[in-house]
């Protein structure tokens, strides 16, 4: 008995029996264990890379069947294009949606040589604009950009006469300075394809299909700040012409100098919706956002959405919003902007008469995507520029929002060409920013944050913070049912 005790003794002390006879040693033990966990690690390991490489092969099939036409010939592809297909759902669920891009053919004319360039639109609402350039009330030795305009002087601006001056940015010594040689290569430009990237969020995309009667009839203008231009020259090519130009491809390169905003969203607005103001000189231009590569010849571009219909201006339909209270709401949901001073800002619009929009109203939609603007420079799209603009500089730099309201103010005194935005999506290729802008005002959750914190900006949306000429405590803003899941 005592030695069968000794035996188990040993056994526990030093090892266990195998079921398939032997003994399994202490030290066996470790080492299988080590040699499991050894195992286990590689097994995990190499499970991870096969995922990794399974989930990009997925993600490239997903890219090239997003690119391929919906039309394609093979039943399968086709397939997919449709909205309740299966396949679409579940890879749209895992994150790899192969919607493709809301697109339909544009019926451009056939041929840019071929189009017929009419005579300008004649003024005759109003016939002659001109710009107030000093605030007598601004004693700062460094004017604001938008001027200090008040309340009176914003509500007189919407008042139509025939001869007309209001702020339009550009106030002397405030600061969006363009070099001498720049200045005098843009006095030949009547017509211009603008763009512009400011801070090195983009880098310039060249477009195509250009017909070489447009690429002699166009200038071709990228505006940018130092900032994008030190970049620019240390990652790519940039010639340089006889006379000290600047060109990146088809693209004179237009440098600004003393940014007059702090946001550099509002100096984004400065080239975009003030366009004549930096090229007086123009007759006509199209605007694209500079994340944009433009694939339709511009002659055709002006001759679909302007001449054609006897238009001065012409932006697509938002894809999913057509009321400025549903793009409020989503701005805010995104965090854009502070949901304070957005709700401020609409509550001030819905007080002045601004209602959601409704398939009463004559315009499509309230609300325009602002990427590409196209325009004939008359003295009433000038004057709806500057107006925009005010508003951009007054408030939010969100212009979605203000877009609607200044048509809203003008009624039928614009004539609007609001197109599908179908047609929109057909005009380029849309590229990523090479990185995402943010800050911190755009986080904030109450006027008190806003304040503590110092967020709030120095040089533009000032009438957010001046008192405003009523008691706007009880307007509440119409009720926002959200239209898309991606709105």
């Amino acid at each position: 008995m005592r030695s069968s005790q000794l035996a188990l003794r040993s056994l526990s002390l030093f090892g266990s029996e195998n079921p398939c006879g032997g003994i399994i040693t202490e030290a066996t033990s470790k080492a299988d264990a080590a040699a499991m966990r050894v195992v286990s690690r590689r097994g995990a390991a190499r499970l991870v890379l096969v995922s990794a490489i399974a989930w990009a092969m997925l993600g490239l099939v997903a890219l090239a069947f997003h690119l391929r036409p919906c039309s394609s010939p093979v039943a399968f592809l086709s397939a997919l294009c449709k909205k309740d297909n299966k396949v679409l759902s579940v890879l749209d669920s895992m994150g790899l949606s192969l919607k493709p891009l809301h697109r339909c053919p544009i019926p451009v004319a056939d041929d840019p040589n071929a189009v017929a360039i009419p005579k300008r639109t004649p003024n005759t609402i109003v016939k002659k604009l001109s710009y107030i350039t000093i605030d007598k009330q601004d004693k700062d030795p460094s004017p604001l950009f938008g001027g200090r305009q008040n309340w009176k002087q914003r509500e007189e601006s919407f008042k139509l006469n025939s001869t007309m001056k209001v702020h339009c940015g550009f106030m002397k010594n405030s600061g969006a300075d363009m070099d001498i040689i720049d200045v005098k290569y843009i006095q030949k430009c009547k017509f211009v394809v603008a763009s512009g990237i400011f801070d090195g969020y983009d880098i310039p995309h060249q477009p195509s299909n250009i017909s070489r009667r447009s690429q002699k009839l166009f200038c071709f203008l990228m505006v940018v700040d130092e900032v994008f231009l030190d970049f620019i020259e240390k990652n790519t090519t940039v010639k340089v012409d006889n006379a000290g130009g600047k060109w990146v491809g088809i693209w004179r390169l237009i440098t600004v100098h003393h940014l007059p905003f702090d946001e550099p969203r509002r100096n984004g607005k400065i080239p975009k919706i003030l366009t004549h103001r930096l090229f007086p000189q123009a007759w006509y231009s199209i605007w694209i956002d500079g994340k944009m590569e433009l694939i339709v010849d511009p002659l055709l571009i002006l001759e679909r959405y302007l001449w054609r219909g006897k238009y001065t201006f012409a932006v697509a339909v938002h894809k999913h919003h057509r009321s400025i209270y549903e793009e409020g709401d989503a701005i805010k949901r995104r965090k854009r902007y502070a949901r304070p001073l957005v709700d401020l800002q609409m509550k001030m619009y819905y007080y002045e008469g601004m209602e959601p929009w409704s398939p009463k109203k004559k315009m499509p939609s309230d609300v325009p995507e602002g990427a590409v603007l196209i325009r004939e420079h008359t003295t009433m799209t000038d004057l709806f520029s500057c107006l925009w603009f005010n508003e951009v500089n007054l408030f939010t730099p969100r212009d979605q929002i203000s877009f609607g309201y200044v048509v809203h103010r003008l009624g039928d005194a614009l004539k609007f060409f609001m197109f599908p935005n179908c047609e929109y999506n057909s005009l380029f290729i849309l590229h990523r920013h090479t990185r995402e802008h943010s800050s911190k005002v755009e986080w904030a959750k109450t006027i008190d944050e806003i304040v503590k914190k110092g967020l709030k900006e120095s040089r533009g949306g000032l009438g957010l913070w001046t008192p405003y000429p009523a008691d706007l405590s009880s307007v509440e803003l119409p009720a926002v049912k959200r239209t898309s899941p991606a709105g």
